[in-house]
Formats: structure tokens, C-alpha cells, sequence
């Protein structure tokens, strides 16, 4: 059973920054890839982020490209997202996410195990 737990949310004034991880228990971490989502206050849950098992490739939405890096360590079961100028538009709870299978979307119906989320919340 593979378990995902958020941490480094907070509060943060626009143009800070903010990183976030998320700590992954289970077998075989480093043959998963993973994303992250987010959900805004009254918004349906968006893409912010991706990568793959091997580090080769990532992937972000628009919004976040150039502000947002996603990384992971295999070594640590760790994946994070590290965010700079945030705005109040990146107020949400950020979430992680696995799938079973290998590969890369932005639809979270391709992800199979979340994490609890944690919030983020940026002021103006």
C-alpha cells in the first residue's frame, strides 16, 4: 500500500516562497512517477506539476513554468516543489499524487494515491 504525506505548507507573503514535500511509504518508490495538483478555494482541482520515475523529464502548467521546480530523491522517498513569487492566486491545498502506472497527465483520474494535502495560503 503506498501512503503519501504532505508537509511545508503555510502562509507567505507574495513574492515569497514556499517548499513543499511530500514523504512516500511503500515499495519501490523510485518506480513511480508523481505530480503535483492543487485546489483553489471553490476551484476543481488543477495540474501544477509532474515527474518522472528517473528525474529525465518534468512537467508543468503554465501558470507555475518558471516559478515552480519540481525534484524528488529516490534515496529519501521524497518529492518536492519548491516554490518561488508566489501569488495570491497560488493560494490552494497542494496536493501529491501517484499512479500505478508509469507515464505523465495532467488529469488527476490518472493518479491512484493522494495525499491528505496541505495548505498554502499567500497574502497580498
Amino acid at each position: 500500500q503506498v501512503q503519501l504525506v504532505e508537509s511545508g505548507g503555510g502562509l507567505v507573503q507574495a513574492g515569497g516562497s514556499l517548499r513543499l514535500s511530500c514523504a512516500v511509504s511503500g515499495p519501490t518508490f523510485s518506480n513511480y512517477d508523481m505530480g503535483w495538483f492543487r485546489q483553489g478555494p471553490g476551484k476543481e482541482r488543477e495540474f501544477v506539476a509532474a515527474i518522472t520515475w528517473n528525474t529525465i523529464r518534468t512537467y508543468y502548467s503554465d501558470s507555475v513554468k518558471g516559478r515552480f521546480t519540481i525534484s524528488r530523491d529516490n534515496a529519501k522517498n521524497t518529492v518536492y516543489l519548491q516554490m518561488n513569487s508566489l501569488n495570491a492566486e497560488d493560494t490552494a491545498v497542494y496536493y501529491c499524487a501517484a499512479p500505478r502506472r508509469r507515464g505523465y497527465s495532467a488529469r488527476p483520474t490518472f493518479y491512484d494515491y493522494w495525499g491528505q494535502g496541505t495548505q498554502v495560503t499567500v497574502s497580498s
